[in-house]
């Protein structure tokens, strides 16, 4: 049995310096909870507000680098340049999703005081997860993350489809959380320690029944982690859920929830289980080949644009696994690129949504943007721009993100994965150029859509969708900044 060294309990609040930033999403979700208590209903949106404020503050205070880099709590939380990087794109995607919100929650009287303190719990717990040092801290994290989105999805209490999502959200998620519970039930079995870098030490000393143990639970931590991304075969639960739940509402679970994961996966299979990358390469590479076939595949055949999308997010979570899969400085490197890259094309995706929905006309449907180009040119511009950036057409930034993670494959020595890629990556971009073909050269078969009226949310729905174009020429610097995270 290995004995953890504890560090001495914190004595001063200066100590707290590296979890700054979700203290101050923590302390907000609480203060707007009271605040609701006695604000008018007629006057949320000033709790609306302040939470995208906190979203954006606490980001800031990252970038500025308050609190300083360090682990603190018996080193069970850990601050580091990945955290950083993944932290700060989970808080800006989620301040979009929560401004792609507003109009579209009280248009259909679903705004409750609850949405956005759920929000900002959800966020704390993926700033929780991606700065886990700990066994237990992973799991504290993962459990306050998927506890508040279960209840996001349910939020449209009147709606049989939503409550049916969140049920199976639920469900499938309890089996994903219980399973990565049994696994590293099984590593710490096999290494008398829940701290991760311990447990990474251990295992050059593990043989017979104990490796054996550990190679087990292992594989139970890469199933789990297959469920909280929605890979194949474990998706079950991502199609249903992204078409019952409220389109702001996915805009968030599709994004935040997903930098979260891929912390998880970055904690547990290198700063834990580093040493066994040779036998967790080939589950991570079979997962990927699988979610690349079942997600282009089945995208293919819908019509409705959510269930397009979900389906997508599958194939996507294929190319993600490349980057593991490839493992060392540039696979993680690249997967956490990728991730961040995918955030901000999801919240683009569901938010073009959002802009042309109206109470009664959801636009959730590919023929509903049948001759967009001929009633707002500016609209179907801003959405060939996110369906380019998903294909991965350059000079978009899904481009440079594919290019990435099928070049850590290719270095992890997994040429045949790599070609699964590309052929599916060509594949993947007739369903995305179809939504282009519907717009610019469909004549339109119902009433005209409504573009979404409302300044902020237009800047909102810009700032997104120019970011896939902006940070191209920032490609290297932001691709050196995910390197320098796993240097060394």
């Amino acid at each position: 049995m290995i004995s953890a060294p504890m560090t001495p309990p914190i004595r001063t609040l200066a100590e707290l310096g590296p979890i700054v930033p979700e203290l101050v999403v923590v302390l907000g979700a609480f203060a707007l909870l009271m605040l609701d208590l006695f604000i008018d209903p007629r006057r949320r949106l000033i709790t609306h507000v302040l939470a995208v404020a906190t979203l954006i503050g606490a980001a800031v205070l990252i970038m500025m680098g308050v609190g300083g880099h360090g682990t603190i709590l018996a080193d069970m939380f850990v601050r580091d340049s990945g955290a950083d990087v993944l932290k700060v794109t989970g808080l800006l995607v989620g301040a979009a999703a929560l401004g792609y919100a507003w109009v579209f929650l009280r248009e259909r009287n679903l705004y409750q005081g609850e949405i956005p303190v759920l929000f900002l719990f959800t966020t704390a717990g993926m700033m929780l997860l991606v700065s886990a040092n700990n066994l237990t801290m992973v799991y504290v994290g993962l459990e306050l993350l998927a506890l508040c989105s279960y209840a996001l999805v349910a939020c449209d209490r009147d709606s049989k489809l939503a409550s049916e999502a969140a049920m199976k959200y639920f469900v499938l998620g309890a089996l994903a959380s219980g399973m990565l519970l049994f696994g590293m039930s099984l590593v710490y079995g096999a290494t008398g320690s829940l701290s991760l870098p311990e447990i990474q030490q251990a295992i050059g000393a593990l043989d017979g029944e104990n490796r054996v143990l550990l190679l087990t639970g292992m594989v139970f931590l890469v199933v789990g982690i297959a469920f909280k991304f929605g890979a194949a075969p474990f998706h079950m639960w991502l199609p249903d859920t992204y078409t019952g739940a409220p389109t702001p509402i996915v805009a968030f679970i599709s994004s935040v929830p997903k930098i979260a994961a891929f912390g998880m996966a970055w904690r547990l299979l290198d700063t834990a289980l580093g040493p066994l990358h040779d036998q967790s390469q080939l589950l991570v590479s079979l997962l990927a080949a699988l979610s690349l076939v079942v997600g282009n595949l089945f995208a293919l055949a819908q019509t409705n644009l959510k269930r397009m999308l979900a389906y997508s997010t599958i194939s996507h979570v294929g190319f993600l696994f490349l980057g593991l899969a490839g493992g060392g400085e540039m696979g993680y490197a690249s997967a956490m690129f990728y991730v961040i890259t995918y955030a901000l094309m999801s919240a683009a995706a569901f938010g073009a949504i959002v802009m042309l929905s109206r109470n009664g006309f959801e636009a959730d449907r590919i023929d509903d943007y049948k001759g967009l180009n001929q009633r707002s040119p500016w609209m179907a511009f801003m959405v060939l721009c996110v369906m380019a950036s998903l294909a991965g057409v350059p000079p978009f930034l899904g481009f440079w993100a594919k290019l990435a993670v099928l070049q850590a494959a290719l270095e992890g020595g997994l040429l045949w994965l790599a070609i699964v890629g590309i052929v599916f990556a060509v594949v993947g971009a007739y369903y995305y150029l179809r939504v282009i073909k519907v717009m610019y050269f469909d004549a339109p078969e119902a009433a005209p859509m409504a573009q979404r009226p409302g300044a902020p949310m237009r800047i909102v729905f810009a700032l997104n969708v120019l970011a896939l174009v902006a940070v191209v020429p920032f490609f290297s610097p932001l691709m050196a900044w995910c390197r320098q995270a796993f240097a060394g």
